[in-house]
């Protein structure tokens, strides 16, 4: 799980000094999100402890996208700082603005993540548990992930978003076991070309 970890670390900090100019780059965002809480899985909002730091580059919509809405490509990495599960994907964002400097930016893509996808001891011993009581138990190592951002633009390139997003294999990626993740936080967003 730790090499997973470290990797998606990678992964995030190589999204962070991705060219801009040369990858098409449009935006990107970081943010601290708190992790596990209560909103669709309210049963097993208790487990894992640590907020996580997201790393997000968001590309121009390709032409061949104008048919869906011109939906921008992404990447991202979420790390928990406490050590609990970590992930990274991509996917696309739509962009809708309702008013002046404010924005709706729903979401979906696919993610893999270090964390536990079931509980690896016997059931009905102490030792599961524990590991249920301290974990989520996700049932897949590949999950959606639906999100939505609301958005302020300040003038120039920088934004502030309030973002949610909310991982589960959905019993399409997977069946059975699907506690799912949900993290909402702020992230700070910067526009290349603003």
């Amino acid at each position: 799980m730790r090499g997973k970890a470290a990797g998606i670390a990678a992964f995030g900090a190589a999204l962070m000094m991705a060219p801009a100019a040369q990858a098409g780059v449009n935006e990107v965002h970081i943010g601290v999100m708190q992790h596990n809480i209560c909103v669709t899985n309210c049963k097993n909002a208790d487990k894992e402890d640590g907020p996580n730091v997201e790393f997000q580059v968001s590309f121009d919509s390709p032409g061949f996208l104008s048919w869906a809405g011109s939906p921008q490509p992404y990447l991202m990495a979420s790390v928990n700082t406490a050590g609990a599960t970590s992930f990274g994907g991509g996917g696309l964002e739509w962009r809708w603005n309702f008013a002046d400097n404010w924005a709706l930016e729903p979401g979906l893509g696919v993610v893999v993540h270090d964390g536990a996808v079931n509980n690896p001891f016997a059931n009905g011993t102490q030792e599961a548990a524990d590991f249920a009581a301290e974990n989520v138990l996700l049932g897949s190592e590949t999950l959606f992930r639906t999100s939505i951002g609301l958005t302020y633009d300040f003038e120039g390139p920088w934004e502030v978003q309030a973002f949610f997003e909310h991982l589960s294999h959905g019993q399409i990626l997977a069946s059975g076991r699907n506690q799912g993740l949900d993290e909402a936080g702020i992230r700070i967003g910067y526009q290349f070309g603003n």
